[in-house]
């Protein structure tokens, strides 16, 4: 069977100006890579006009990169060219009869699509292909299911995918009464062939309301991290930037590094030394996709929201990519959802190591105000955490006040807003030197010294 199938892909490879590519696209592996318990899969994507091509062979690399994620093998890409989908087959008729012939020759057990499918395309799809058929979401949240380990995450993914699943029950009660092995099969489940909307709604229900108490605890303890005084920034970023590398190298962390998409799904804070006595929390959050599905989002939006509550947003980009500046503009369209649009944000262009001197002076140029780093090496590490604290000390003021005895309140006040730096009892009142956020600042005036 191996000895086929590396003999079939060597023939496509072969053949002359067809759209099929898996070496230019680096889905191409040896025989001995293939893992007789992984799903074979033939992407699929679909771009409207010639100008749209790169972009599109550009996301059908990272589907390819999800779905080794998600535990399939990706052998073939197709790249179709198409003004607007289909509504019943989403590619037409003759380009489906083609690939159809194709996915029986390779022995494909999964057809992963780069783009939403409806559900009734989608159940013509495996009807067609007769295995099967999944698209870019239920890809990703597929992969958020493997990930997920604590109990909120675990409950977020679940909830992301009912509703994925609810417009998609009819003819799917066998699928969602059993747990499976294949891409679109992991997650939640159930042991009986009762499962249906009413059934998912209830559970729906009380999911959102597990959620609901776990957003108040975590509304808590920011309230908590806040009135330590201390600043809190966030790092964000595309998946696979390197965020939780740089996570670790800042504060020791050990969170699980990995060169997999989504290695890292549940947000963990650790406090930041910073030079010159300052200190300051930071956050490891989820990695942004380009088009991350919108019941993702919504799933994990109280955990999401972490990034809105920041002082400031470390965007980290990965500077090897291919297209940094899509990067960029996919992870603010998640922060514009989920209102983080507005916090403050310093761009760093990470894993700069892996560039030649002229990309290195080319970015520069481009990206003047951004810091580059190599979170692997350290390179650049010092110059990142001086433009911290100059980011983080802009949005403060140091004070001198002098609280009078009898107003025992004010000084638990300032505790509560700001980094208390000195504290003296003296004949007047008790002298403080403070730090306090700007927006706090005009509270405590009839204090200054």
């Amino acid at each position: 069977m191996h000895a086929r199938r590396a003999q079939y892909r060597c023939s496509m490879d072969d053949r002359a100006g067809s759209h099929v590519s898996r070496q230019r696209q680096g889905l191409t592996a040896s025989v001995t890579d293939f893992d007789v318990d992984r799903q074979r899969a033939l992407l699929i994507g679909l771009v409207r006009s010639a100008n749209d091509r790169a972009r599109g062979e550009s996301s059908l690399v990272e589907l390819g990169l999800l779905t080794d994620t998600a535990g399939s093998d990706p052998v073939i890409s197709e790249l179709v060219r198409r003004e607007r989908p289909d509504p019943a087959t989403f590619i037409g008729k003759g380009k489906l009869a083609e690939l159809v012939g194709l996915s029986k020759a390779e022995d494909i057990d999964v057809v992963v699509f780069d783009n939403e499918l409806s559900p009734a395309q989608q159940r013509n799809l495996q009807i067609a292909f007769q295995c099967d058929v999944v698209d870019r979401v239920a890809l990703i949240l597929d992969i958020f299911a493997q990930h997920a380990h604590t109990k909120e995450g675990m409950l977020q993914v679940e909830l992301a995918q009912h509703r994925y699943r609810l417009p998609r029950l009819r003819g799917k009660g066998v699928e969602l009464s059993r747990l499976g092995a294949g891409i679109g099969t992991r997650g939640p489940g159930e042991t009986k062939l009762e499962t249906d909307r009413r059934r998912i709604l209830e559970r729906v229900r009380k999911i959102e309301t597990e959620l609901k108490n776990s957003k108040r605890s975590r509304n808590t303890q920011s309230k908590r991290r806040k009135s330590s005084g201390d600043s809190v920034v966030a790092i964000v970023g595309y998946t696979n930037a390197g965020k939780s590398t740089l996570f670790n190298r800042l504060t020791d962390a050990g969170v699980l590094v990995e060169d997999r998409l989504f290695a890292t799904l549940d947000s963990t804070v650790r406090k930041l030394e910073l030079p010159h006595g300052h200190t300051a929390l930071l956050s490891d959050t989820v990695g942004f996709v380009r088009d991350l599905p919108h019941e993702l989002v919504e799933a994990f939006r109280s955990t999401l929201e972490e990034a809105a509550d920041a002082d400031l947003l470390l965007h980290l980009v990965d500077a090897s990519d291919a297209d940094p500046d899509h990067q960029v503009a996919s992870v603010r369209d998640v922060l514009m959802e989920i209102g983080a649009a507005d916090v403050d944000e310093l761009i760093v262009y990470n894993k700069v190591d892996l560039l030649t001197t002229t990309q290195l002076d080319r970015l520069a140029e481009l990206h003047p105000a951004a810091e580059v780093i190599s979170a692997r090496t350290g390179e650049g590490l010092g110059d990142l955490l001086d433009a911290l604290v100059d980011r983080l000390d802009a949005k403060t003021i140091e004070l001198d006040l002098i609280i009078p005895y009898d107003r025992g309140e004010v000084l638990a006040e300032i505790h509560d807003a700001g980094e208390v730096m000195r504290i003296e009892h003296q004949g007047d009142g008790t002298e403080v030197s403070v730090r306090l956020p700007h927006d706090s600042a005009h509270r405590f005036r009839e204090f200054v010294a």
